[in-house]
């Protein structure tokens, strides 16, 4: 299968949104296109986000990945945060994830960021070693907290 990895516009609203609302879904979260769809759209409105977007040869989306923009007040850079990455089932295991992530990785250099991090569940071996085989570290500096509000 062959495929291309582009930086995504609001012009691709309508092929982003099922992607998006798949990866929600994958998190448990219960479908919903609507907000899918009202929470990309804004990202887009308010350049709040970088989405890069794998395709096919017909222009079917197959997968996307979203950074968001982060900096660090210590080391005065920019950084991203690699929130979002999914791959539509029926295109699994065709590399798109690792495409989807060096794209990521060749964005940041290009716009001159010091790096990219992202979490994911303890138990998530398999992107736990694509990951690393492409060069990610597990940070064993800091431990990472949340606060829900």
């Amino acid at each position: 299968m062959s495929f291309v990895v582009r930086q995504a516009t609001i012009h691709d609203l309508d092929t982003v949104v099922p992607l998006f609302d798949g990866y929600r879904q994958f998190y448990g979260q219960p479908a919903d296109l609507a907000r899918a769809r009202a929470f990309i759209a804004e990202r887009f409105q308010h350049a709040e986000s970088v989405i890069l977007l794998a395709l096919d040869a017909e222009g079917t989306g197959l997968g996307f990945t979203q950074l968001y923009p982060l900096f660090s007040s210590v080391r005065c850079t920019r950084r991203y945060l690699l929130n979002d990455l999914f791959v539509a089932p029926a295109a699994r295991r065709r590399g798109i994830a690792a495409a989807l992530l060096k794209a990521a990785a060749g964005h940041g250099r290009a716009m001159g960021v010091a790096g990219l991090s992202l979490s994911t569940a303890h138990d998530n071996h398999a992107a736990q070693r694509l990951y690393e085989s492409l060069g990610w570290k597990p940070d064993t500096e800091f431990r990472e907290y949340s606060l829900t509000l």
